[in-house]
């Protein structure tokens, strides 16, 4: 009666609706899946990182068994379904009666008696059911999700879901679209013994169906049967006697199974071909749409019966089915007979206390005698034609859209062959790029010596070939393609899953055929070998060979090439700047649409596997848009190393969940990177957002196209391990061969890495090993693989050039915790073996290993990644990558580092100017006699530690942290050297100061009697005409007349102080040392300074063996050699010091304090003896040369030629501060109105504080001046396009001005003498600064600055006033009070009141006269401050303060161009080196024996087999370290780019430089013709420019 309720459905018991529909709900609340059936679980919510992905418990709570049963299940894990729960109550322990079991009365009673079940916790029987799990999941999964478990739980070799009622509705489901990426392989025997493989999408397969079913109830299981007809060793089917088992089951019934037998090709096959099962869970005469359509499509029915009454309502199906002419099985289960048959197609058998093999053996035979005699097949796609079900294909409008427009995309392909697809469809990657690659590869990897014009010749070609490429046409499939991932009305994961599985069906076939036909002709060759007769033949066979291997290449077809082709359009564009007429989408979304794949979890080609080849231009442009749409995130790099076909990509795909491609005839080529995402949760622990994944092709593999090279693997393996956080290298088997070769090349990768800084770890994974327990064979493997990697190290750092024994000093590396070893991926041979639990639990303990390695990882942002990719390969494009490497990262770390340490520097020199201004104002004001370092650091400690501060926490949470460590403790000692020197040169500069004090006072006090005596005389003048006050015709006459005799008295006392002539002195003095030197030499003596070589100024010593007239023999052999007796290095250090005395006298002239004290001749004299004696000094050093007495002439005579304008600049403000003539006239109006004021009968305190005020002004001026200098260098040093940065950048503005200017004088000053270049570009910088910003930034700041001061004065004033109040004082205390409180801010003291009269006065009348007055001084400094620079001494300068904060830098030129190190820190650590280097014949280098100038750039010759000349000995460009002094001390990278800038420059200033060197650009140093294509606008656009 049961099964009879349980059968009419028409209208259900609402009761037990209610009832089951409760069950359900419990269920899911208990699975925590509430709500879950509308808002479904998504694969990107599985697949990301979380802390439970990186466990893997036997055993769980029941909150965890989804979670739990989805990431065992990702990693193939068939255990996923044996999954134990824990119950913290104790619910299903053994229940204990609290009787004491040793008092028992019955045994009888104790043990068989029923006891009344407790109702306290959960009974076995409401233990969740393991399928209901899965089935609970799938229900409540989207449709990738779906997809996702449908292709794990084949790959785990389980029976999937072909039948699914809805749990609520009972709408039944076919579930499609979860088959479409399954495939299956097997192997048959066909007629003649030969064994044929087949691989074929299982939605697609045509095999013969048996289909299980039974009608009631029945003892024997019925799913546990059909897996001993499939594998008896694997639970294919879940039945009642599986681990984890219950009889409460929700969610299977009515749900129909499928599962393949797939035959091996072996005579133990249990059948001949590929069968598939289908298994109908519970009463079948309560489901019967499901065993409608099953039992039509079947080939074969097999039902399970219990005994049935003749009455009972199943025997008229089974009677139906008997009739039917289709086989029929019936197994009895309360029938212990052996198997009969009935009639044709009609078996019955028992199962009651039966063998189980017997029973199994019996039922195997009667379906294959069945399926002997019926030719019907199974197709799963066709379930879907039956009417009454749900298709999720058709039923998911996003799923049906997807499909169409992958229908639309496959109907262009139709009737193609394949083998011809990729050259019509696809030409942007054909010939053209290969050709491109190729042509790339052949300009950076040169045979013996390339000459310009080669490069020139490869650029050329490779730019014809973009052209080309640009050309061609986009298909209309690729057309079509980028319209649809573009669509708004298309899901692009639904698009572009259909359309790879409609691709890989297409080909399949295809590629098949082709395997076949490949190893066939590899067996063929094989044969033919062992003949050594037959090469006529062998050549032939090898011929056929490689034609199939292209065959297979062309055939190979994907959605990677579509994403190529795209990649490559986007490249030819690019490259030829402008867009493709047939391109209908802006060019920009196409990097658009593989951000958005790889987003969507898709993987992007990263190397071109056909052309070995990284496609910068394209994944630079994929990851910009990656952070458009992602933010500059954070990812940890894991790539994976090792053999072909070593299990690489299926560990990944274990690992991860992901999808790379596994089959055999789909082996991965080139690398493949995909995107990760962790979980917010596990971003605290994380330092990263997401893992990027890179699966990369085998090493060692046979590859198609021929290029199997070690070369190649080498590549590979340096590119992926130098990419990477963290690289898996994978050894698969035993073979000892095989995993020395991959060591080798591993070791060879690390080492490179070590040599150019990076710090990659690593992990080994040796798989397939046959017995992982064994303890002692572990040991010993560990023992032997250390011994390998050292032996590979020894090896790899002979071929690298480096010292390392042992692989440990290559990368730290422990050989206990960095070796795993997996068992094998399959429990049992393949096709039907399911993966090994011991292999997935390996996987999983790897995947801890990895991520714990992951935490002390502070990966890389999208950005550093983008550049890691373009050094690498840019490095291995080169020959010699650890040569070519430039670490763009390193580079960018460094550049900030710069730019912070300029800021930091910066801060700490801006707080001392300020600290030194106070205190020269005290120091001349009298009120401090010496400064001590002590007082410097206090004044110094707040701006110091707010240095050490910002020092710290850019070292420890800058994005670049883990780069930026190297360079801590150098460059924290070196801003303490920086404080100490500022420090110390302060005392100098103040302590300086103080013996010129009594000088400068003895002149003030001069100048300062002169004016009040002035004041006293007018004012008694002015006394005596008081009757005349209103006659100011009068009063002006009688001024005028009194203030020209006072003037001539004064000037008649006082000498004039004089107008100088530095050059004249400088002659006298030469002329003293050198009174038989020609006056002309005067005339003809050059600027040492822009010479292009020295060689004229000096003589051999006898000892360096020439001998003969020296003057007569270097001309002779200049004018027919261009012989030169000073080699590079001679002409570098006499250039260094000349530079080197230039600096020092610079400093010496800043010391004399000419602005203070004046000028005098006995300067030139201490200048003539400095340079004399460093003079001296080198020549002691110089064995091979002496100077003639020209050099220290021109030398002498440069220097005071540079420094006549400083000097005389100083002079002329000394002077008109304090030549009487000028500065009593300057004061006429003053005086004037003060004489009036008198004669008004104004007050004495009235006419005192305007004495004051009109004292204040000068003060004031000159302090406003100084403090907007420096608040201008603040500004410039934020706003100022080229002053805001590094040096680097200043020199980026440099070479722009140069080339807008075309002053070839001003190049060569650039060129020879970099530092006073740079000091006149600021100059100029900022003149033209402040002449442009006037209006809007230094009048502002003057205003500011001048209400400052008006308010500290005017409260120095009132406070001054309270002073004499409280303490009775009088004026002279006022005054006093009054210029201490000033002394901060003006050079201003009671001294400068001497000898006037102040007794008697009004304080508070007095402070009143200047608040009045005040006001007026103010506007009047206002207005005459446009030539505030004129007023300031050279230091207190802007430009000279950004002058000394920017020339403390490298100055170092490069031995062959000249061109500067870039480097922002005097005497820094490390090599020097530059971004861009010049054209060496630009500085003067020529080929040895010719008046031929080089025309070769340094980064050039460094890639070729040129070799250069050093101290008379012959090196090779390459190795030009070995020529030690100067060149050891350079990095010079190669750049094969064009540099256009250079060349622009040479072919414009040709006849300018050949001039200048006396020598020509021809014969070797030919200036190729295409050098004269480049304009100035190429020039200032370059690059090269902008970034130099």
């Amino acid at each position: 009666m049961e099964h009879i309720k349980r059968t009419t459905r028409v209208n259900p018991d609402p009761y037990l609706q209610q009832q089951e529909t409760g069950k359900l709900k419990h269920l899911f609340h208990r699975l925590h899946l509430e709500g879950r059936h509308q808002n479904k679980l998504r694969s990107a919510d599985v697949l990301q990182i979380t802390e439970h992905s990186l466990q893997s418990p036997q055993s769980c709570a029941e909150e965890e068994l989804v979670q739990t049963f989805i990431q065992k299940l990702l990693m193939m894990d068939y255990r996923a379904r044996n999954i134990n729960v824990k119950y913290t109550n104790e619910q299903d322990q053994i229940q204990q009666k609290n009787n004491d079991s040793s008092k028992v009365d019955d045994i009888f009673d104790d043990i068989f008696k029923n006891e009344a079940s407790s109702n306290e916790g959960t009974s076995q029987s409401e233990r969740i059911h393991p399928m209901d799990v899965q089935m609970a999941v799938f229900h409540c999964a989207n449709g990738f999700l779906k997809q996702l478990m449908v292709t794990k739980l084949s790959q785990c070799q389980y029976a999937l879901p072909l039948l699914v009622p809805d749990p609520f509705t009972q709408q039944i489901e076919f579930p499609l679209w979860t088959f479409r990426q399954i495939h299956k392989s097997w192997k048959m025997k066909i007629l003649n013994n030969e064994i044929i493989s087949q691989t074929q999408p299982i939605y697609k397969a045509q095999t013969p169906m048996v289909f299980f079913f039974r009608f009631g109830s029945v003892s024997s299981s019925k799913s546990q049967l059909m897996n001993s007809l499939i594998n008896e060793k694997h639970n294919t089917f879940f039945h009642r006697n599986c681990p984890g088992s219950s009889r409460t089951r929700v969610l299977m019934d009515g749900v129909v199974e499928i599962a393949w037998f797939c035959p091996s090709g072996k005579d133990t096959d249990k059948f001949s071909e590929c069968v598939s099962f289908c298994n109908l869970h519970g009463d079948a005469g309560d489901h019967e749409k499901q065993l409608q359509i099953l039992t039509e499509m079947s080939s074969v029915n097999v039902v399970l019966l219990p005994r049935l009454d003749r009455n009972d309502r199943n025997m008229i199906k089974l009677q139906e089915l008997y009739k039917n002419s289709k086989p029929l099985i019936c197994l009895l289960a309360e029938d212990d007979s052996t198997a009969i048959k009935k009639m044709k197609g009609k078996y019955k058998m028992g199962l009651k206390d039966r063998n189980q093999s017997d029973v199994s053996e019996e039922i195997r035979r009667a379906i294959n005698d069945c399926l002997s005699e019926s030719s019907s097949t199974f197709r799963l796609e066709d379930v879907s034609k039956h009417s009454d079900i749900r298709v999720d294909e058709e039923d998911d409008e996003d799923c049906r859209r997807g499909r169409e427009a992958a229908q639309q995309m496959m109907s262009l392909l139709a009737k193609k062959d394949l083998r011809e697809i990729k050259e019509s469809f696809l030409p942007h990657q054909g010939k053209l790029w290969h050709q491109w690659s190729q042509k790339n590869k052949e300009l950076h990897r040169p045979q013996g010596g390339k000459t310009e014009k080669e490069i020139y010749e490869k650029h050329t070609a490779m730019k014809k070939l973009r052209q080309q490429q640009h050309e061609s046409d986009i298909s209309d499939f690729i057309k079509l393609s980028i319209r649809q991932l573009n669509s708004d009305s298309i899901n692009k994961i639904f698009f572009l899953k259909w359309f790879g599985t409609h691709l890989d069906e297409y080909t399949s076939a295809d590629l098949s055929a082709l395997h076949h036909k490949y190893d066939e002709k590899w067996s063929t060759v094989l044969k033919i070998k062992e003949d050594n007769d037959k090469s006529e033949q062998l050549r032939s066979e090898q011929t056929e060979l490689e034609r199939i291997s292209e065959d297979l290449q062309a055939a190979n077809f994907g959605l990677e090439h579509i994403m190529r082709e795209i990649g490559q359009i986007y490249e030819s564009c690019s490259s030829v700047k402008k867009n493709k007429k047939d391109l209908q989408v802006p060019l920009s979304s196409l990097p658009s649409l593989a951000a958005e794949m790889m987003i969507s979890g898709f993987p992007l080609e990263l190397i071109d596997g056909d052309v070995a080849h990284v496609p910068v231009v394209w994944i630079s442009a994929v990851i910009d848009e990656l952070i458009k749409y992602l933010g500059d995130k954070t990812v940890f790099v894991l790539s994976v190393l090792g053999i072909q076909s070593s299990g690489k990509s299926t560990m990944l795909n274990a690992m991860f969940g992901l999808q790379f491609a596994v089959s055999a005839g789909r082996c991965t080529r080139g690398a493949f990177m995909q995107l990760l995402r962790v979980s917010d949760e596990m971003k605290t622990q994380m330092n990263f957002d997401y893992i990027l994944v890179v699966d990369t092709e085998g090493l060692r593999g046979l590859e198609l196209a021929g290029r199997s090279t070690r070369d190649h693997d080498n590549e590979l393996a340096t590119f992926v391990v130098g990419l990477a956080n963290m690289t898996v290298i994978n050894i698969f088997g035993e073979n000892p061969s095989e995993m020395q070769d991959v060591l080798q090349i591993v070791v060879q990768a690390f080492m490179r890495m070590k040599e150019v800084r990076l710090n990659p770890s690593c992990v080994f994974v040796h798989q397939n090993i046959s017995d992982i327990t064994a303890g002692e064979k572990n040991l010993d493997g560990r023992r032997q693989l250390q011994e390998k990697l050292d032996k590979m190290t020894k090896l790899a750092a002979q071929e690298e050039e480096c010292d390392a024994e042992y692989f440990s000093d290559v990368i730290r590396f422990d050989v206990y915790n960095d070796v795993k070893y997996f068992a094998q991926l399959w429990e049992g041979s393949p096709p039907m073996a399911p993966p090994n639990p011991d292999y997935c639990e390996n996987i999983q303990q790897l995947k801890r290993i990895i991520m714990s390695n992951a935490t002390k990882s502070n990966g890389m942002t999208l950005i550093d990644l983008k550049a890691r990719i373009k050094d690498l390969w840019e490095a291995l494009l080169n020959e010699r990558f650890v040569f070519s490497f430039r670490n763009s990262l390193e580079i960018s770390a460094y550049r900030k580092l710069e730019i912070q340490y300029s800021k930091w520097t910066w801060s700490l020199r801006s707080a001392m100017m300020d600290t030194e201004n106070k205190l020269q104002n005290k120091i001349e004001n009298e009120e401090i006699h010496e400064v001590e370092e002590t007082d410097l650091h206090c004044e110094l400690k707040k701006t110091s530690e707010e240095v050490k501060k910002s020092m710290s926490e850019f070292f420890e949470k800058d994005t670049y942290a883990d780069i930026l460590i190297q360079w801590k403790t150098s460059f924290e000692i070196k801003i303490k050297e920086l404080q100490e020197n500022i420090v110390s040169e302060t005392k100098r500069k103040l302590n300086d100061i103080l013996p010129l004090r009594d000088l400068k006072t003895k002149i003030d006090a001069q100048r300062t009697h002169h004016e009040n005596t002035l004041y006293e005389k007018s004012k008694e003048l002015a006394l005596t005409l008081k009757d005349k006050g209103n006659d100011e015709e009068t009063l002006k006459k009688l001024f005028d007349l009194f203030w020209e005799q006072s003037v001539k008295k004064i000037i008649r006392d006082t000498p004039a102080i004089k107008d100088i002539d530095i050059m004249r002195d400088v002659r006298e003095i030469l002329s003293d040392i050198y009174g038989s030197v020609s006056v002309d030499h005067w005339r003809e003596s050059r600027d040492i300074f822009t010479v292009p070589s020295y060689s004229e100024y000096v003589q051999l010593k006898k000892s360096s063996g020439f001998t003969g007239t020296f003057k007569n023999v270097y001309r002779t052999a200049k004018k027919k050699l261009g012989f030169r007796p000073l080699s590079n290095e001679d002409e570098s250090q006499i250039r260094s010091l000349v530079t080197d005395v230039s600096q020092q006298t610079d400093r010496m002239i800043q010391s004399f304090n000419i602005s203070k004290i004046g000028y005098n001749i006995s300067f030139v004299q201490q200048l003539t003896d400095y340079i004399k004696k460093r003079v001296t000094e080198h020549h002691k050093r110089s064995a091979k040369y002496m100077f003639k007495d020209e050099f220290f002439m021109d030398l002498f005579l440069s220097v005071c030629e540079r420094a006549n304008k400083k000097i005389t600049d100083q002079h002329r403000l000394f002077r008109e501060a304090n030549d009487p003539e000028i500065y009593v006239q300057k004061k006429r109006e003053e005086y004037y109105s003060i004489f009036q004021k008198y004669c008004h009968g104004a007050t004495s305190a009235a006419v005192f504080g305007e004495i004051i005020c009109q004292k204040l002004k000068e003060h004031i001026d000159r302090s406003v001046c100084k403090k907007i200098a420096r608040d201008l260098a603040d500004e410039m040093r934020s706003n100022c396009e080229s002053l805001n940065g590094n040096r680097s950048n200043l020199e980026k503005h440099i070479l722009k001005t140069l080339a807008e200017e075309e002053d070839f004088d001003k190049y060569m000053d650039y060129i020879h003498n970099p530092r006073d270049h740079f000091k006149c570009f600021i100059r100029d910088e900022v003149s033209r600064y402040i002449s442009d910003k006037f209006s809007v930034s230094v009048l502002p700041k003057m205003k500011e600055n001048i209400e400052l001061l008006q308010q500290k004065i005017m409260k120095a004033a009132h406070e001054s006033t309270e002073n004499v109040q409280v303490n009775s004082g009088d004026a002279y205390l006022w005054l006093k009070s009054f210029t201490q409180q000033l002394s901060d801010d003006l050079i201003f003291s009671v001294k400068d009141f001497s000898g006037l009269k102040h007794d008697g006065f009004n304080v508070k009348l007095l402070e009143n006269v200047i608040r009045k007055e005040l006001p007026a001084i103010m506007s009047d400094i206002s207005a005459h401050f446009s030539d505030f620079l004129w007023k300031l001494d050279y230091n207190n300068r802007p430009d000279e303060l950004l002058i000394d904060h920017f020339c403390q830098c490298c100055w170092v030129q490069c031995p062959f161009c000249g061109a500067t190190c870039t480097n922002t820190i005097e005497n820094h650590d490390g090599d020097h080196s530059v971004p861009f280097h010049r054209i060496n014949g630009i500085n003067g280098v020529y080929h040895d024996g010719t008046l031929n100038l080089c025309r070769d750039f340094c980064s050039d010759a460094v890639t070729n087999d040129k070799i250069f000349k050093s101290s008379d000995q012959w090196f090779p460009f390459k190795d030009y370290r070995r020529a030690g002094g100067v060149y050891a001390d350079w990095s010079i990278t190669p750049d094969l780019s064009e540099l256009p800038y250079w060349k622009w420059f040479v072919c414009r200033f040709q006849t300018d430089l050949e001039k200048h060197y006396d020598k020509t650009f021809e014969g070797y140093g030919q200036i190729p013709e295409y050098w004269r294509r480049y304009t100035k606008q190429d020039a200032i656009d370059t690059d090269r420019c902008n970034n130099n």
